[in-house]
Order: structure tokens, then C-alpha cells, then sequence
């Protein structure tokens, strides 16, 4: 049955199946003439070596209305990880850039950063995401960024085109699309989403009532997606979390800078699956449970900025609440595997959920007695307002590491 249900403020982009991929295509080209793209690919070592990047960068070959691409290369041992990563994007051809953050141009860079008062010492992902938005800003003719993970095992440019036709075409004024689809293979997958996300925000507004961020929030399909589009404008001015907060906290930004009416979700691909962590539920310091740790304390302390005061009492009734809603939603997925003849295991969903149920408490502990927490990474406003030539410095960096490196 179609779907054409808009769920709160934000706009809902759905697939109907009425309409082929070429006829996409050809939209898009023809909006990128007036609206250019740049594309964001952040990528660790070991992800770069996996099959699906390979497959990935096979296929964006094709994709001649991305003008620039930015390969983020971090979390590499050494010049053999640059190289590998030069030789599977060769396809691309000049359109496609790496910016190496691990290389001596790189680690340059961050420790001028750092000299100058901007904390950047965290890698990870959030980095790599800012790194690459910071490169792209030094091109002007770029209207919007496109962030796609790396390690996507079903990759097809379908799920690039719908995610940037909506920022590109004419007849539409979003600033920030999301991406969602079905995390879903022989069984249920988006676990964080699924058993904490969605059961969380439900409990929040529960307790704490209908605010604004909450329903935003609630709004989404998936609010995990690591895949989105940005406008350039909101690029520059947007805080990335540079822990597992990066989702959330995006969106948190996205809630903070712009109206929700400029804000979509869009359904890419009717099964998506890339690398999954472990649940992790014996340390807390890793797997899903860092993540889930993560995005808790993101919400926290977003609603305390916004003017929400927590008690310890407050962590522990929206504890109860969570729970209670959580295991409900167990049962129904419980159900909805049965009928989609999904393999499904209660017994771990169960023990997720009072895992989940356990950093609730704790990480509101954290939160009330440190409501500000780790700094975001600084917005690229404040960073070219210190140093004006940083971005155009980065689009150097990786054309000296071509340059010298690219041979080897």
C-alpha cells in the first residue's frame, strides 16, 4: 500500500515505485547546473580495504553530477592506506580529492589548529565529517554537501540521487535532508534506533511534555542515518559532535540554525545494510553501548540548553517510562518479524532493552553533574573568521599529497 503519510513538522520524501532512476538522474543533472554538489565520503582504513568501498567507488564513477568528491582518509598506519585509497578512487578522476588527516601535511594541520585554540583532537568520524565540509567550503560555486557512509554493502547511486535531488531542484527550499530505509536483512537490524531511540523519545515526551526538539526529533524515520545533505550555509554553521553523538547532534543543530519546514527525509533504498557494531553489553566503553551512552548524554544536554531542568528523580521516572514503552515495542516487532517471516531473538532484544534501560540512569548522572560536557567541534564560521585561509589550505593539503604521494 502507498505510504504518503507526513509525520510532524518535517517533509517526508516517500518511494511510490512510480518512477524509474533515469528519470532522477536526469533531474538532478539538470539542477546541478544552477545548484552544484560536493560529496563526503568519510573513511577509516579498514573500511577503505572492505569490498563494499570498492564497489562503492566503482559505481560513483557514473556519478558525473557530483562535482567534487572528498575522501576523508583517517585511522591509517601508513602511506600504503593513502595509496590504496588513490588507486580505487582513480576512476573518479580528478573529481574525486583525499584529504589524508593521519599524513605529516594532516597532522600539521591539526596541531596548527590546536595552537591556535581549536580543540580537534578527537578523531573519529565527526572530525572527518568537518574536516571534509572545511575542505569544501573553499569552493563558493558548491550550494550543498552530501554525506554517504563508506561501507554500504548494497550501494547503488539511486540512493545518492534521491538524496541530493531535494536540495538541488528548483521547486524545492530545503536546507538538510535525511535519509531513511529499512535496516533489514533475514532479520531486524537499527537496534539503537529501534530499542532506544524511538521508545526514548516517546518517554521523554511522556514526562517532560511536547517540546518543540522532541517532536522535531520524533519526527524521523531514522534518525541514526549516517546519510544526509546539507546546505553550504548550514554546513558553516552547524556544530559536529565528534563522539557517536554525530547523528543527533547534527539534527540538533539542524533544529537550532533553520526552521523544520526547510527540513526533509527521504526513503533511498528499500533495504540498506553496512558494517554493524557489537551490542556490547558487558563494556559499556565500546560496541553499541558507547553509542547508545553517546547519544543519550546528546539529547540531555540538549534539552538542558534549551531550558529543561533535570533532577536525579527525573532520570529515574523517564527510566520507568522508557522501559515499560520498550518492551512494548518488543512485542510488536516480535510480531511484525513473525509475519515477514524474520528470524528474531526476544531473549537478546529483551536484554538490550534493560542494558539501554541501565545507561539511562547512569549516563543522566553524568549529565547532571556535567551538564555542558566534551565541546563540539568549532563551526567553520568561527574557524575562517581565525584563520581565513584554512579551508583553501586543506584543498592544498590533499593536492601536495596527490603530488607526492600518489606515485609511490
Amino acid at each position: 500500500m502507498p505510504d504518503f503519510s507526513q509525520r510532524g513538522p518535517i517533509t517526508t520524501l516517500h518511494d511510490l515505485g512510480l518512477t524509474d532512476s533515469a528519470r532522477l538522474e536526469a533531474m538532478l543533472r539538470k539542477a546541478v547546473r544552477e545548484y552544484p554538489l560536493g560529496l563526503v565520503l568519510p573513511l577509516t582504513a579498514s573500511d577503505m580495504r572492505a569490498a563494499p568501498f570498492a564497489q562503492m567507488a566503482e559505481k560513483l564513477a557514473e556519478a558525473d553530477y557530483v562535482a567534487t568528491t572528498v575522501v576523508v582518509l583517517n585511522r591509517t598506519e601508513s602511506v600504503d592506506d593513502y595509496v590504496e585509497a588513490k588507486r580505487l578512487l582513480a576512476p573518479l578522476g580528478d573529481r574525486a580529492k583525499v584529504l589524508w588527516t593521519d599524513g605529516p601535511r594532516g597532522s600539521e594541520a591539526l596541531a596548527d589548529l590546536e595552537a591556535g585554540g581549536f580543540n580537534v583532537s578527537v578523531p573519529g568520524k565527526g572530525r572527518a565529517v568537518w574536516f571534509a565540509f572545511g575542505f569544501l567550503l573553499a569552493d563558493p560555486r558548491l550550494k550543498a554537501f552530501v554525506l554517504q557512509d563508506g561501507d554500504i554493502e548494497n550501494y547503488d547511486n539511486d540512493m545518492l540521487v534521491r538524496l541530493a535531488l531535494p536540495m538541488a531542484h528548483p521547486g524545492m527550499d530545503f536546507q538538510f535532508c535525511k535519509a531513511y530505509y529499512a535496516r533489514c536483512t533475514t532479520k531486524m537490524n537499527g537496534r539503537v534506533v529501534r530499542l532506544l531511540v524511538v521508545p526514548l523519545l516517546r518517554a521523554l515526551i511522556s514526562v517532560m511534555g511536547n517540546d518543540p526538539y522532541l517532536v522535531f526529533l520524533r519526527s524521523f524515520r531514522y534518525p541514526l542515518a549516517g546519510e544526509f545533505a546539507i546546505s553550504s550555509l548550514l554546513a558553516r554553521s552547524n556544530r559536529i559532535p565528534c563522539d557517536w553523538g554525530l547523528e543527533m547532534g547534527t539534527l540538533s543543530e539542524v533544529f537550532r540554525n533553520t526552521s523544520p519546514k526547510r527540513v526533509a527525509q527521504v526513503d533511498i533504498a528499500r533495504l540498506y545494510d553496512h558494517k554493524h557494531q557489537p551490542l556490547s553489553l558487558e563494556d559499556k566503553s565500546g560496541g553499541l553501548m558507547k553509542m547508545a551512552k553517546d547519544i543519550l548524554a546528546n539529547i540531555f544536554r540538549t534539552l538542558a540548553s534549551r531550558g529543561m531542568v533535570f533532577s536525579k528523580g527525573h532520570f529515574i521516572t523517564i527510566q520507568t517510562a522508557y522501559l515499560r514503552l520498550a518492551q512494548d515495542a518488543i512485542r510488536q516487532y516480535h510480531a511484525d518479524s513473525l509475519m515477514n517471516a524474520l528470524e528474531y531473538d526476544r531473549h537478546v532484544e529483551e536484554q538490550t532493552v534493560e542494558g539501554f534501560a541501565e545507561l539511562i540512569t547512569e549516563t543522566g548522572e553524568a549529565v547532571y553533574q556535567d551538564p555542558s560536557g566534551r565541546p563540539s567541534l568549532p563551526t567553520w564560521t568561527r574557524v575562517v573568521t581565525a584563520m581565513p585561509d584554512f579551508p583553501r589550505r586543506l584543498r592544498e593539503i590533499a593536492d601536495a599529497d596527490a603530488d607526492e604521494f600518489a606515485a609511490s
